[in-house]
């Protein structure tokens, strides 16, 4: 049945097609939705893990034990998760396992733009880039193919666009391979010195095994036009390439990105007059037909940062565009900010009036570094807030110690927290930390975590108890307030800092975009009581704006948190 699906959906019915088994996996823009989509299947056992670590694991235990898995992240998870990645390419695999990462080239919703490529390289595994969501599915499927074929975890890269767009798929039946024997193999498994230095020449071989097969495999395809221009290309550059050239020029579309063919490379090269590299990010492709001896068009005249587009390389390779082809890039300004209710707001305006030094994490909170509360001094990765200040505040010492606080999420905490917690117990510095529960994890789009007490279905499951965690971390002084409330937030924040022990605060109040959240009546401000002194505005709250000298509400915004009215000191907000 043909159907049309976002490639993060194409790629789950490409698992469930496959027969996979087990899906373990953290949320990550672009990549969540491929999870989320595979949950919906009965037949699949699916799982948020704490990170990418943990999923990547999962998968390879679910391997070893002869069902077909998957795990997936963004692509900083498979930072996170490069450790089992580097180990599992010696070992190989059982039954098929598969690893997605999704690049998020611009940035859109991430702290750095590095292209995944280099761990394939690095790794020495398999790597497959689908172009749209038919050949999301169908990569999916051969993927496990070539998993079990040649022994090896494969990763399926996709990226923003191609996670995000649709195009047409077609289903079938979901086939369900019997599983695979366990079959105890210290030699191959027990990835110890003696045995890690045999893997490796077999890593080496299997990599020469899948060079071999890149010269001519179903990923790879030549698709001949005018020979005066030919393109190399993968991924969403490929449909980029197709849109502005469309027939005027010849092109190799390579979708097993690593590890590259030689000679099917060199073989188109010799049918063009001009040789063009359309890839985003890094000069992977160019610089293997540099390798090869081959002139080439790349980064030399298209850029190394960003996302490409159908106009930027029309530009860039002096192509005239029809006008009715192009498409707008320039979209009004939409600036980030905390939603209305946000119960990190308070909390922020608090630690922006007492000037603290903040280290902040991963998150919707992050916002927070965003003008007019300013109060976020640094964000670095998953974890680092608490790691961060206990190293800053052994630098500083007394200096900053009174001054300066850890922020970081309920899911956050429990991805990469924990163990810079534990540092801070274990080498006490004087350090306070704000453990932020919104109780769900925010900014990917509401997903259950550890804290939760649900599972990636909605099902009860195992709840951790932050307060009884901490403690038994070795922290003293583990203090809860709500952020809605700044007198308390205020109190705390001040006892807590002047304290010379390490301390944990948890700021608890559930996400104001929770369905199960009931709010108050939106407020109003009474012109006759506002003396224009625009402190609600402090906030930075979207739904609270001036209009003629006057504070407005946006009653279908505001959610009657009341932050705002502890602000006003003329009673202008009812």
């Amino acid at each position: 049945m043909k159907q049309l699906m976002l490639g993060n959906q194409a790629f789950a019915r490409g698992l469930y097609e496959a027969g996979c088994s087990v899906v373990s996996s953290y949320p990550g823009t672009p990549s969540t939705e491929v999870t989320e989509e595979a949950a919906k299947f009965e037949e699949i056992y699916c799982e948020w893990a704490p990170n990418e670590k943990v999923a990547m694991e999962v998968a390879f235990g679910a391997s070893l034990a002869g069902r077909r898995s998957f795990c997936g992240m963004k692509h900083v998870g498979l930072n996170v998760a490069a450790d089992p990645l580097f180990t599992c390419s010696y070992t190989g695999v059982n039954a098929g396992m598969i690893i997605c990462v999704a690049d998020d080239a611009g940035m859109h919703s991430s702290q750095n733009e590095q292209d995944s490529r280099h761990y394939a390289i690095a790794a020495k595994v398999p790597m497959l880039e689908p172009s749209d969501s038919a050949e999301a599915l169908e990569f999916v499927k051969r993927a496990y193919e070539l998993s079990e074929e040649y022994d090896t975890p494969v990763i399926v890269k996709m990226c923003t666009r191609v996670a995000h767009s649709q195009s047409v798929v077609e289903t079938t039946d979901r086939v369900l391979p019997e599983m695979k024997p366990y079959e105890k193999n210290i030699a191959k498994y027990v990835m110890m010195p003696g045995n890690a230095i045999k893997k490796h020449p077999f890593v080496e071989e299997r990599t020469a095994k899948l060079q071999a097969l890149a010269e001519d495999c179903y990923f790879n395809r030549v698709e001949m036009g005018d020979t005066k221009l030919g393109i190399i290309t993968s991924s969403t550059s490929y449909q980029y390439a197709k849109e502005v050239f469309g027939d005027n020029a010849c092109i190799l579309k390579l979708g097993m990105i690593h590890p590259l063919p030689k000679k099917l490379i060199l073989d188109f090269a010799a049918k063009v007059e001009k040789l063009v590299i359309l890839e985003e990010l890094d000069p992977i492709i160019e610089e293997h037909c540099k390798e090869l001896g081959l002139v080439v068009t790349g980064k030399d005249v298209l850029p190394i940062t960003g996302e490409f587009s159908q106009n930027l390389i029309a530009e860039k390779l002096g192509v005239e565009v029809p006008a009715y082809s192009k498409l707008e890039e320039q979209m009004p300004a939409r600036p980030p900010v905390m939603c209305a209710g946000c119960p990190h707001r308070g909390l922020f305006y608090t630690l922006a009036k007492n000037k603290c030094t903040v280290l902040g994490d991963i998150g919707c909170y992050t916002l927070g570094a965003v003008a007019p509360l300013s109060a976020m001094d640094m964000t670095l990765c998953m974890g680092a807030s608490i790691s961060s200040l206990h190293g800053f505040n052994k630098a500083r010492g007394e200096e900053s110690e009174k001054k300066t606080v850890a922020v970081i999420g309920d899911s956050t905490f429990m991805h990469s927290g924990m163990t810079g917690l534990a540092n801070i117990a274990y080498n006490q510095s004087n350090s306070t930390v704000i453990i932020l529960d919104n109780s769900i994890t925010g900014m990917t789009g509401h997903q259950q975590n550890p804290t939760t007490g649900y599972n990636i279905k909605g099902d009860p499951a195992g709840k951790i108890d932050l307060e009884a965690l901490c403690r038994a971390m070795g922290f003293e002084s583990v203090r809860v307030i709500d952020p809605y409330n700044l007198e308390e937030c205020d109190r705390v924040i001040k006892e807590e800092l002047a304290k010379e022990l390490p301390s944990v605060i948890i700021s608890r109040r559930p996400c104001a975009l929770l369905k199960y959240v009931k709010h108050e009546a939106p407020l109003k401000c009474n012109p006759e009581k506002c003396v224009s002194c625009k402190s609600c505005m402090r906030l930075g709250c979207p739904a609270i704006s001036m209009k003629d000298g006057k504070a407005v509400v946006d009653v279908t915004l505001c959610v009657g948190c009341g932050v705002c009215k502890q602000l006003c000191k003329f009673g202008a907000l009812e």
